[in-house]
């Protein structure tokens, strides 16, 4: 094993002679370019990027490891259990059919109803298994109802970005600048959950003047679908308990835990262990094993190795100092005003997040980040650049199919189930009114840091 002190200095031991900083941001640039354009599967891709990095010397292994951050991944992997087990139960099925029928099959009210409870889940829960629970019985219930699916698939999506805004856990991006920096549950929601609400609020409207003032549909289906009963979604009501129960302790181990020391990843990964300990105690040890591996193959293993070789691909430029090197550049372009700052990382995030997935730009802006606090007057000078990215990574992803993964989840199931959603059909509409979201989050960002 290399001594720690001897570590960064093996690192630079590159092969060939070349310069660190090239062959890293070279490894950086090609792993990008693969994974942008899906030619091959993305954990493939960062996990050979990481690689190359040991190889080529830029990174020894304990370098790798350092550069992991596990917060991360135990926040995800525990989430990932806890929803596996509870959507069994068949809760999320019933929350949608009782809403339908709250509103008598209204489809103008449907809309708006289906977006809300999609936003609030990808808030508590995180967006990707939200909408693979919600895409399935809405499409139900546009059939029953005869009314076209585009624009509830449109709407869902840009409702569980939006929702996924508002916390820690929601989206990728928010538990990546929350695990670097050690913000917690309530600030983020504190932060950024006001201009998630707002957003949410405004396009709601916007829907229901393009669609929902439109829409038309038979009594006869609207009276079909009030005969539904929402009970029969329920499959485990005991482990419903028990889930509700564990999601109420986690939520509350992400509020409180944060003033203890307690990190996300460890209430997380603790909250899944006991719900797995509630489901299994009363069973036999061959059962308990049975339903201890369904839950654990769950888990969105590709994501997880995706996320483990990102860290690693990100933290080669970063110990090369190539985002040392870019933070100066910003720094020089804005003057190191903190506002100006803030606005052209909120603009350029949604933009390029609508062009690129956002989990690897995410990752790779954290550390450039936080190269520049030095020189703008330390960590609690820039916390409002941590929200401009939050909101423009999150926000921005609405811009295309390919923006996050949320909406790459719900393409990809509609198009399984025979209603394909046009690429190019979606960006003509999702552009603008993600630019839209951006131009009331410039507004709120100004007005909630940088007024006194």
């Amino acid at each position: 094993m290399i001594p720690a002190e001897d570590a960064a200095h093996h690192a630079t031991n590159i092969v060939l002679g070349l310069d660190g900083m090239i062959v890293a941001s070279s490894i950086l640039v090609a792993a990008y370019a693969f994974i942008i354009s899906e030619r091959l599967n993305r954990a493939i891709i960062s996990l050979l990027g990481a690689g190359a990095l040991a190889f080529t010397g830029v990174l020894t292994q304990d370098l790798m490891v350092e550069g992991i951050d596990f917060n991360t991944i135990f926040l995800l992997i525990g989430m990932m259990v806890i929803v596996a087990i509870t959507k069994r139960t068949g809760i999320f099925q019933f929350v949608a059919i009782l809403a339908a029928k709250a509103v008598r099959g209204n489809p103008r009210l449907l809309l708006i109803v289906l977006s809300l409870i999609t936003a609030v889940f990808s808030a508590l829960l995180d967006n990707v298994t939200t909408v693979l629970l919600i895409v399935p019985i809405t499409l139900l219930l546009t059939e029953q109802l005869e009314l076209p699916t585009y624009p509830f698939l449109f709407a869902l999506i840009f409702a569980s970005n939006i929702g996924g805004t508002a916390t820690l856990i929601g989206d990728p991006p928010n538990i990546l600048i929350g695990s670097a920096v050690g913000l917690g549950f309530m600030d983020f929601v504190y932060n950024v959950g006001p201009a998630a609400l707002i957003n949410m609020l405004v396009l709601l409207l916007v829907f229901d003047v393009i669609w929902g003032r439109k829409f038309q549909t038979s009594e006869e289906a609207r009276e079909q679908l009030v005969q539904y009963d929402p009970y029969e979604a329920l499959t485990d009501i005991g482990l419903l308990y028990k889930s509700l129960f564990t999601l109420f302790l986690v939520l509350m181990g992400f509020i409180v835990g944060h003033g203890y020391g307690l990190e996300p990843g460890t209430v997380a990964l603790t909250g899944a262990a006991f719900l797995m300990l509630l489901e299994n105690y009363r069973l036999k040890p061959e059962e308990q094993s049975h339903k201890v591996q369904e839950s654990l193959q769950q888990v969105e293993w590709e994501t997880i190795f995706f996320f483990i070789g990102l860290f690693i691909l990100v933290y080669g430029v970063e110990h090369t100092g190539v985002l040392n090197m870019l933070a100066a550049h910003m720094i020089n372009l804005t003057g190191g005003d903190v506002f100006t700052s803030a606005m052209a990382i909120l603009w350029s995030s949604a933009i390029l997040s609508a062009i690129v997935d956002n989990i690897p730009f995410v990752a790779t802006m954290i550390p450039m980040i936080e190269s520049m606090a030095p020189q703008m007057g330390g960590e609690s000078a820039i916390e409002p650049l941590w929200w401009a990215l939050s909101l423009g990574a999150c926000l921005g992803g609405n811009g295309s199919l390919i923006g996050a993964s949320a909406n790459v989840m719900v393409a990809s199931f509609a198009e399984r189930a025979g209603h394909r959603i046009p690429f190019l059909k979606f960006l003509a509409l999702a552009f603008p009114l993600m630019l839209l979201s951006i131009v009331i989050s410039t507004g709120y960002v100004w007005l909630a840091f940088f007024t006194s």
